[in-house]
């Protein structure tokens, strides 16, 4: 809901609430787009008035809001944070990678370093030398009675059975890779969506100053000519 108007418009005293503020600002210094969404709800609103910084912040919302919903059609969660944080001014940047660690259990962090080591060339080397061990043993060493005779029936079971517990393992692990993507790709679309808007918004700072200038400054040439 839109701040209510007042019907004053003196130096230190809102034109939309009534109230006092040390952070005013004149409505000569808006740009034409915020005091097109001003005077949608206080039509009396002028150049002449003022209004304070967080009347002001209000309206930049619902301008902005306004502006994605004609854009991008109906507004998403994601814009939705993006406008929240833009109203409230405050930073979207976050670590995902600690956020996302904070949240796992004892067993997803297990999966996670059991995936890590079995995908490592210390896994490779140290697993190729107890299977040159093995191998050793039940040929030359134990070769009257050895327990794993050729063909190494229980060495195949052994290996059966560590491939059947691996591959889940490095499943999970790939899983919750894909979910921390996503929630940084989410968190870098919040980014750059918001950069853009505020990146707009400065350009159109930028022109309505310049334009302002070039205004004065036109009229203070015709006053120098006269």
């Amino acid at each position: 809901m839109a701040p209510s108007s007042n019907a004053t418009g003196r130096p230190g005293l809102c034109k939309i609430c009534g109230q006092t503020s040390t952070n005013m600002v004149p409505g000569a210094l808006i740009r034409p787009a915020i005091m097109t969404e001003i005077q949608k709800s206080s039509p009396d609103f002028s150049a002449e008035d003022y209004i304070c910084a967080s009347d002001l912040n209000h309206f930049r919302f619902q301008y902005v809001q306004g502006l994605m919903a004609a854009e991008h059609g109906e507004l998403t969660a994601l814009d939705r944070d993006v406008l929240e944080s833009m109203h409230q001014q405050e930073l979207l940047t976050s670590n995902i990678n600690l956020e996302f660690e904070k949240k796992l259990t004892l067993g997803e962090t297990l999966s996670d370093k059991l995936a890590a080591f079995g995908g490592s060339w210390r896994f490779i080397i140290l697993f190729g030398g107890i299977l040159f061990i093995w191998i050793i043993i039940n040929s030359i060493v134990l070769l009257r009675k050895p327990f794993d005779p050729y063909p190494f029936i229980l060495l195949n079971l052994i290996l059966s059975c560590l491939a059947a517990l691996q591959a889940p393992v490095i499943m999970m692990s790939q899983n919750r890779q894909e979910a921390k993507d996503r929630l940084r790709s989410e968190n870098d679309f919040r980014v750059n969506l918001k950069a853009e808007l505020e990146i707009r918004h400065l350009h159109e700072k930028i022109d309505h100053l310049l334009s302002r200038q070039w205004s004065v400054w036109c009229k203070f040439s015709r006053f120098s000519s006269n």
